[in-house]
């Protein structure tokens, strides 16, 4: 049976339409529907639930040592407020998850992981800790909401002191004092997001989510703030051509292979010798801008026209932004070139494609 996060009854109330992911009833998409919610978080903003994310927290001594074998990146330079990306591999070097970490201390660090591998990852990094580390799981205990938008931070502003609000990205400030009408909220509020715009990230205790909720949406009225659900999620990250795990990523598709950042020349972490051992990838992941009259999406053949088979297609939609339908994919490196034309096959209709250069949107302001 499917969880619900704090806002569920006010997704219902504002027409949200629910559906089960990650383990949870989350809103697709609401009234204004998905175009006019992507169409905001590019022009105005947008305000999302992403409360099914799990958060991980390793504290004590030892809680550095241990993170810099399990994850890809190196972490031994962070400062507090400080956030990185990186990937916990297994031994074959496939990718077991992408994560965000949060630097709170020189002994407390702060893990968000994807709500479909929350248990999975809990037990992934609990069952290998050693030495002086603590592990919490506080999923339960914190929300999650997302401002996005390059009005976002017009309308954080309203709700907490403009020195509060990290000014850089992949940066956060913890103990955040917000105003808000049921009482001041404390958060961690970071500027990250998934959806390739300018935008915050704000955790706070899960029971005074929708008073954050509430408060955001009434003070980002007059920049047209609207309430986003998932689908927008997805056609802003695939605009973005940020990955999603199991699409662009799995347990058998390596960080390499994928194209997201993994130095192997650097210090030693759990699968790097596996990563390495698989030598240069014979594939790539790669843009596809759709050149036919169709929808490319996940799971689709693609071939030289008439020819033979070279990759398959791992996302895919119309993009409303830029007008047109886009795809990711891995391809054989001879087919990787960005102006190749293709074909994906689409339930037996072969839709001509290009391959183009990653992202296919990128902030210019």
């Amino acid at each position: 049976m499917e969880k619900r996060t704090p806002l569920y009854d006010t997704h219902v109330a504002l027409g949200g339409k629910m559906v089960p992911f990650g383990g949870y009833l989350m809103p697709i998409q609401y009234p204004a529907g998905v175009i006019a919610e992507h169409m905001a978080v590019r022009e105005k903003a947008g305000l999302f639930d992403v409360s099914h994310m799990a958060e991980l927290l390793l504290e004590g001594p030892d809680a550095l040592a241990n993170l810099q074998w399990l994850v890809t990146a190196d972490l031994s330079k962070m400062t507090d407020g400080q956030v990185k990306y990186a990937m916990l591999c297994n031994e074959r070097g496939g990718i077991v998850d992408d994560l965000v970490v949060c630097r709170q201390g020189p002994e407390k660090y702060l893990l968000v992981v994807n709500a479909g591998n929350h248990e999975k990852d809990a037990e992934w990094v609990s069952s290998r800790l050693t030495g002086g580390v603590r592990f919490s799981d506080i999923s339960d205990q914190v929300a999650q909401l997302a401002l996005q938008g390059p009005k976002s931070g017009d309308i954080l502003k309203k709700i907490c002191a403009e020195a509060d609000i990290p000014e850089k990205y992949y940066r956060f400030n913890d103990h955040v004092t917000l105003r808000c009408k049921g009482g001041d909220v404390e958060a961690l509020v970071s500027q990250t997001g998934y959806t390739g715009e300018f935008g915050f990230e704000l955790y706070c205790p899960a029971d005074r989510a929708v008073d954050l909720w509430n408060t955001l949406l009434e003070a980002g009225a007059p920049e047209e703030l609207l309430p986003c659900g998932l689908g927008a999620r997805d056609t802003l990250r695939l605009e973005a051509a940020m990955p999603l795990y199991g699409h662009e990523m799995d347990d058998d598709v390596s960080p390499k292979e994928a194209g997201l950042p993994c130095k192997l020349d650097g210090k030693d972490f759990l699968g790097r010798e596996a990563i390495i051992a698989r030598g240069a990838p014979a594939v790539k992941r790669v843009g596809l801008k759709v050149t036919g009259r169709g929808i490319v999406r996940e799971h689709c053949d693609l071939y030289y026209p008439g020819g033979d088979k070279v990759g398959r297609t791992t996302s895919g939609t119309h993009c409303p932004f830029l007008g047109y339908g886009a795809a990711m994919g891995y391809v054989d490196l001879t087919a990787a070139e960005p102006g190749t034309a293709l074909e994906a096959d689409v339930r037996g209709r072969r839709i001509p494609v290009e391959v183009v250069p990653l992202p296919f949107y990128k902030i210019t302001r």
